[in-house]
């Protein structure tokens, strides 16, 4: 059930939480005490949650594999759809500070590059966090038919050395350690403990340190990839990930035959979360970009071959096009479509800054035109925030600002805006 949450980027068990963790002065001593903490922290349970998390993880994986072509898919397949536990957290990275995963060195000392991603724990929306903690009774229900699954493994797995490495996420100015020092440290007293074999790409266990300021996490992780990566297997220039879609959605609130509309949809991550999440809805997905249609219109393919695949017998559509058009002049009947929902282009990879000035108020007349008087709705992510405000304000007859979230994508301190449509004409 926690695997299912869909704005959640990675799952870690929380292993011991310090909310005021008080650093040495001298980086010696700071990282000793880091060392020392190892020998002091309750693994036990952890450990456990993160035995059954991997017994329903093959179990479920090994049942799809059956029914896949492409090693593509299967991968993709695997990534979104398993299930788990987690125990009492469920985090995402802090906002915009610069996290470096790192592994702990081997006894040789050559230190390598964490893998898979992660530098980037964040872009996952804010609001939902409230939900995750709601996690025990997942774990208990799902204990009994995991554990049977997983018995003969974990029997089998004990007495082969597991490999291991740390993840360490630092921000903060405080400290006098960097989070290399800090991973390799920690990752030494771990290894010593626990008697575990440190590997950097291939390993078991992935031990994450997390250090905010004074706040320090230790955790286990659940999942191998962000689970950000569910749905999009074609990726552009500036793809959004799947949870940040996932909670702009969310934020919109549609309802059952609600028409929405992403009018610069890239590679299609909004829609595509949109018609797998919210499958009585309509959406419409469009882009001035041949390239970008094309791909979201691969992505949109990958999704009907991963429903095909769950379940052959009753495989259905999904309720999705993909158009080319031009932004400024859609094709869409006026006051016709229930929410717009996009990433404006912010300037940077796709666009510019100085374009953004006359797009914007354009952008934000045209949604304004094909929304419902009254009713409409739109939520729309920028990091170009100077420009939206003074486009928005030439639209306010139109356009009625309700909410901004901020948010961190990639690094940037973007926001989104939930705008509700006047009942002017």
């Amino acid at each position: 059930q926690v695997h299912r949450l869909r704005s959640v980027d990675n799952l870690f068990v929380v292993v011991q939480e310090f909310k005021d963790y008080q650093f040495e002065e001298k980086k010696e001593d700071a990282l000793k005490h880091l060392e020392d903490l190892v020998k002091k922290l309750p693994w036990t349970d952890p450990l456990k949650v993160w035995e059954l998390n991997n017994s329903l993880k093959k179990k479920k994986t090994k049942r799809k594999k059956h029914s896949l072509q492409s090693p593509a898919s299967r991968e993709k397949l695997s990534d979104g759809g398993e299930e788990g536990g987690a125990d009492q957290n469920t985090t995402d990275g802090q906002e915009d500070c610069a996290q470096t995963p790192v592994a702990v060195e081997p006894p040789d000392g050559q230190a390598t590059e964490a893998p898979q991603g992660e530098t980037s724990r964040n872009g996952v929306e804010e609001e939902e966090d409230n939900e995750q903690p709601e996690v025990k009774a997942g774990v208990q229900a799902g204990s009994e038919s995991g554990t049977k699954a997983g018995d003969s493994e974990a029997g089998a797995g004990e007495a082969k050395v597991l490999r291991f490495r740390v993840t360490c996420n630092r921000a903060g100015d405080k400290h006098s350690f960097t989070s290399n020092e800090a991973a390799r440290d920690f990752g030494g007293a771990v290894q010593e403990h626990f008697q575990w074999k440190a590997d950097m790409t291939n390993f078991d266990v992935e031990v994450l340190l997390n250090i905010h300021n004074n706040e320090v996490v230790v955790g286990i992780a659940l999942t191998e990839e962000s689970l950000h990566r569910r749905n999009i297997t074609h990726f552009g220039p500036t793809t959004l990930r799947s949870t940040l879609a996932y909670g702009m959605l969310r934020l919109c609130d549609p309802q059952p035959t609600d028409i929405i509309v992403d009018p610069m949809c890239g590679t299609g991550a909004i829609p595509i979360e949109g018609a797998a999440e919210w499958p009585n809805c309509y959406h419409i997905a469009g882009d001035n970009s041949p390239q970008a249609v094309k791909r979201a219109a691969n992505n949109i393919c990958s999704l009907l071959r991963k429903n095909e695949s769950k379940d052959s017998s009753t495989a259905l559509g999904v309720p999705l096009d993909v158009i080319q058009w031009d932004i400024c002049n859609l094709p869409l009947r006026t006051g016709s479509v229930d929410i717009v929902v996009t990433d404006m282009p912010f300037g940077k990879r796709i666009g510019s800054k100085k374009k953004n000035w006359d797009l914007y108020p354009a952008c934000l007349m045209e949604m304004g035109r094909i929304c419902t008087p009254g009713t409409g709705r739109a939520v729309l992510l920028t990091q170009d925030k100077k420009c939206f405000a003074k486009a928005l304000s030439r639209v306010g007859h139109i356009w009625r600002r309700a909410q901004t979230v901020w948010v961190n994508v990639g690094g940037l301190h973007a926001a989104v805006y939930l705008l509700r449509r006047t009942g002017d004409r």
